[in-house]
């Protein structure tokens, strides 16, 4: 990433973005009083949303159903229509953020491409129940939840579980009503989470529909190729843990390299962090490898949908070792980007890989900041994940960085996954991957023995229970 690239990129906020996150932050203070309790200025900023989307498709279904929530009248298809008038005002919000990102790096992006629609599918019970919870909760609130509504939630999130193509709502459902269970009182509180409860309820209601999904591994594209990892992003909740990995893809017909990411994942419990996430990941040994040793992976016939590959171990084979820095050097420029799925089009789902060198690293007002040609960037050092060896302190003594540019707070900010950075005199790469087969460091490897192993630990409980 170059400085003039950089400086497009920081230039300042697309037209329009400021205005239409007022009008979500109007929705959001409205879900916090809940949806029975719509005042005159709840009801004007309803309205603006409807407003918003007057000239596209969704115009007549969100005024009538803000029209209806207005009234008193509050159906689930009503919530319904909410959630997507939400995501869709979102959606554009992201569309011009990423392409004020690709004007700024010179990256092409192919459109999404939709599939046909699946036939349709039998009504859904655990659909159905995910639904009833998620309008509970939005007649309600979020500064009227208690215990009683909260508990609610584990008879969906036990159904969801039961469906393997529903697992992500169950997830997402688990991990909401945990949030929630921690902050109750929710009413005691002197700040509401406005827009993340707000987020993770808008995306719960359209995952809920009773609407067959699209199904990676039956539809879209089939690639085969090499696949060389660039980083791996952690994605850690106290339920549940995913980690993504962004690569260059490099075709086995020889067309141009694609921008890819892949991701695996699995649940957990609060008492599992650190290091002993990657054991978690222990069905997938071709990934992790490949990410400890940095070497390329040999893909066959997998299902890609825009820019995410389905990863399939068994149709993975380890290749010749790759330097990630090197590969971003030579491919990154010119490698194209996917736009994402429809429901991901949020601000914070982008995450752009970029490399970045000849930088100067500050820290200023507690945070630290690069410095490329005198336009700076902040660094989201707090991203940084437990289970690597990546710190904060690393990134401060970097000269070149593989990272993710993602929008937060109202401006750019740089995710380090790489870097390359002077220790001992010695110039050494630093990857958030490096422990996905092992700690390597020393030190952190005894304080990880002393302390024992909980994955090990915990199943060792469970065969005991399941002995029984």
């Amino acid at each position: 990433m170059l400085g003039t690239q950089l400086a497009a990129l920081t230039a300042g906020h697309p037209a329009g973005l400021i205005d239409a996150l007022d009008l979500v932050a109007g929705v959001d203070a409205v879900l916090t009083r809940g949806l029975t309790r719509v005042g005159e200025g709840d009801a004007a900023a309803l309205a603006g949303l409807a407003g918003a989307l007057a000239a596209t498709p969704l115009a007549d279904l969100a005024a009538e159903a803000i029209g209806k929530i207005i009234a008193g009248s509050v159906t689930p298809e009503d919530v319904a229509a909410l959630a997507g008038a939400r995501s869709a005002l979102f959606g554009a919000v992201h569309d011009a953020l990423l392409g004020q990102l690709d004007a700024a790096l010179g990256r092409s992006r192919a459109p999404w491409a939709p599939v046909p629609p699946a036939p349709a599918v039998e009504a859904s019970p655990a659909l159905a129940g995910a639904r009833a919870w998620l309008h509970e909760v939005a007649v309600t609130g979020w500064r009227g939840v208690d215990h009683e509504l909260v508990a609610g939630a584990g008879s969906p999130v036990e159904a969801a579980l039961a469906v393997p193509g529903l697992r992500r709502l169950a997830v997402l459902l688990d991990g909401f009503a945990a949030e929630l269970r921690a902050c109750v009182p929710v009413a005691a509180m002197s700040q509401v989470p406005e827009r993340r409860w707000a987020d993770l309820w808008a995306r719960g209601v359209l995952l809920a529909q009773d609407t067959a999904g699209d199904d990676p591994a039956g539809a879209g594209e089939r690639v085969s190729g090499r696949l060389l990892p660039l980083g791996v992003d952690v994605h850690e909740h106290d339920t549940a843990v995913q980690i993504q990995v962004h690569a260059l893809l490099e075709p086995v017909d020889g067309g141009p390299s694609r921008l890819v990411r892949t991701a695996v994942g699995a649940a957990k419990v609060d008492t599992i962090v650190g290091p002993a996430l990657w054991r978690l990941l222990h069905a997938h040994p071709v990934l992790l490898a490949a990410l400890a040793q940095r070497r390329g992976v040999t893909v066959a016939d997998v299902p890609v949908r825009g820019a995410d590959l389905l990863w399939r171990d068994d149709r993975a084979r380890l290749d010749e070792p790759v330097d990630p820095f090197a590969a971003a050097r030579i491919l990154l420029p010119g490698a194209g980007a996917a736009a994402p799925h429809p429901l991901d089009r949020h601000p914070a789902g982008i995450a752009e890989p970029v490399l970045i060198e000849g930088y100067a690293v500050s820290d200023q007002d507690g945070g630290l900041t690069v410095e490329l040609d005198g336009h700076r960037l902040g660094v989201a050092v707090d991203r940084l994940p437990s289970c690597g060896p990546l710190t904060p302190e690393l990134v401060a003594a970097s000269s070149a960085c593989l990272g993710l540019l993602r929008w937060d707070d109202g401006r750019w900010l740089l995710q380090p996954v790489a870097v390359q950075a002077t220790v001992k005199r010695k110039v050494v790469a630093v990857h958030t991957g490096d422990w996905a087969c092992g700690v390597t460091d020393a030190r952190v490897a005894r304080a990880e023995a002393k302390a024992g192993d909980p994955v090990a630990v915990l199943r060792e409980r469970a065969g005991r229970l399941l002995r029984r």
